[in-house]
């Protein structure tokens, strides 16, 4: 398979090229903001024949997109530019990244883009015969330097440096459900070789889980750590904040549909967050 990949340099989408790679497949043509490539600017006079598109690339920093709305449009105009790509090449299929946030009761401009997205997508489809796929994913996370600096990540280079990690809204009931990378890969993998198109899945880890539970968890497993790879002299603490404007407070879920297609985590979240950690510690946060 030849396919194109938007935000390729991604904590997903380069695992996602690597499981590709292996099977086979080759990116004919990457486009990510990271190495100066604008979808929304640079797709336009790009021309390949492919047999897929993979659309990643994404403001997906939802207090940043409500802000400044601005952000938000870009993954608008994004999606928009990435299916004209297909249209114009003759590009039949798409796998979309969405988000499960679209699923939450909060409305904000970064749910909004992502609806957007899905419509698009089914309209392409219908207008077009553009067919696709639409992954929404949930806080994925694991070993890699994340550029984005996502919750995980954040929470991770804070233990490791002594500093505070920080909960927006009630720490009793504030909840995510966490993704590890390789389990998110596999359910990817799954919903191609279902070969059942124009679908949305949820693909999460499965579990809610309580972000004061994983605060500690992750100041008890960097330990002293943090004082022997970054010479920090201060124990982390959990800081609450007040809650974010429209900001999901309990993220739960329902995976059923991929579970009907195989799809069964293998990584824990304790053991993905050890895994993690274990790779900012041999990398020491470079």
């Amino acid at each position: 398979m030849m396919y194109v990949m938007t935000g390729d340099k991604g904590l997903i989408a380069s695992s996602l090229k690597k499981r590709l790679e292996k099977q086979g497949s080759k990116c004919i043509l990457g486009m990510d903001l990271r190495e100066g490539k604008d979808i929304c600017k640079d797709l336009k006079s790009k021309k390949c024949e492919a047999d897929m598109m993979f659309h990643l690339a994404a403001q997906c920093k939802i207090n940043k997109c409500i802000s400044d709305p601005d952000w938000a449009f870009e993954n608008v105009m994004g999606i928009h530019q990435s299916l004209e790509f297909c249209r114009k090449n003759n590009i039949k299929k798409i796998v979309a990244f969405s988000s499960s946030r679209v699923l939450s009761p909060e409305r904000n401009t970064y749910t909004a883009s992502k609806i957007y997205l899905e419509e698009l997508c089914k309209a392409y489809y219908n207008c077009y015969g553009i067919k696709y796929i639409i992954i929404r994913p949930s806080t994925v996370y694991g070993p890699f330097d994340d550029k984005t600096h996502r919750l995980v990540d954040l929470w991770i280079r804070a233990a490791l440096r002594g500093n505070d990690l920080k909960i927006y809204g009630d720490p009793k009931t504030k909840t995510l459900d966490f993704t590890f990378i390789d389990d998110f890969v596999d359910g990817v993998i799954l919903t191609l070789k279902n070969k059942k198109w124009n679908e949305e899945y949820n693909l999460s880890g499965g579990e809610e889980y309580n972000l004061n539970k994983l605060a500690k968890f992750i100041i008890k497993e960097t330990g002293n750590k943090s004082r022997h790879i970054l010479n920090s002299q201060r124990s982390s603490k959990i800081k609450i904040m007040p809650i974010e404007k429209q900001q999901p407070q309990q993220v739960n879920v329902d995976i059923s549909k991929m579970k009907d297609i195989g799809y069964k985590p293998k990584v824990t979240l304790e053991e993905g967050i050890k895994k993690t950690i274990k790779f900012y510690i041999d990398e020491k946060l470079k």
